[in-house]
């Protein structure tokens, strides 16, 4: 990945802020102007990719000393960045947000449609369909071995969650469901039932969209009383 001097001006972080608004930055590019610089040894580029690596393995939920064991990363910036995520968490949903339909998901997702790799990820709900958690619960191919049931549900059980979400992304772009995608979400539709946490949908996700199993009629969007 490239370093800050090697872009282009117009493509570097702050320049996209300031000419394009704040959300046309990646993750990554939100944590290089958090963290201001790298080291001698380490691009800021390539620090943030590995605070963004860890950050999703823990729910966005580390503490200091993980993030003081990438190296490169001292005391000072770490603070930011655990200020900055305790800030966020304040203030970013100060109601929960209500999922009342499919498009109502995406905009809570869309910052994962740029990655790399494929990212699935989990949506509690309460009872009156707003939203609990948002985690990550595997990074790489989306197939039956990936993404395990028991996986998927642990954490929503856990929380006495009424229902689910799933989401991922199509690096490719692309938004038609592959045949895992199919075996995935059928899989956690049959396995959501018996637990009595039904599975409301299973979107793909990508910078232009999302494919929803629900508005396809492969998975039934129950809605809250």
């Amino acid at each position: 990945m490239p370093e800050v001097r090697e872009m282009p001006a117009a493509l570097r972080p702050r320049e996209k802020l300031a000419n394009r608004g704040v959300m046309s930055l990646s993750d990554r590019e939100l944590l290089m102007i958090l963290l201001g610089s790298g080291t001698r040894n380490k691009g800021v580029s390539t620090l943030a990719e590995e605070v963004l690596t860890l950050l999703e393995k823990t729910s966005y939920r580390t503490g200091i000393d993980d993030l003081l064991s990438i190296r490169g990363l001292g005391k000072a910036k770490a603070g930011i960045l655990l200020a900055s995520l305790e800030f966020a968490r304040r203030t970013r949903w100060p109601e929960r947000r209500r999922i009342r339909t499919p498009g109502d998901i995406y905009p809570l997702v869309a910052h994962y449609a740029d990655r790399k790799q494929e990212y699935f990820l989990c949506i509690s709900l309460n009872g009156a369909h707003e939203v609990m958690a948002i985690r990550v619960v595997s990074i790489g191919l989306v197939n039956r071995t990936m993404v395990h049931p028991r996986e998927v549900f642990a954490k929503p059980i856990a929380e006495r969650a009424t229902a689910i979400i799933c989401c991922h992304n199509h690096p490719s772009g692309n938004l038609e469901p592959s045949g895992d995608d199919h075996e995935v979400t059928r899989r956690l539709k049959q396995s959501g039932e018996l637990l009595g946490i039904p599975l409301l949908d299973h979107l793909i996700i990508g910078k232009e969209g999302y494919f929803s199993f629900t508005q396809r009629d492969e998975v039934n969007f129950h809605r809250p009383p």
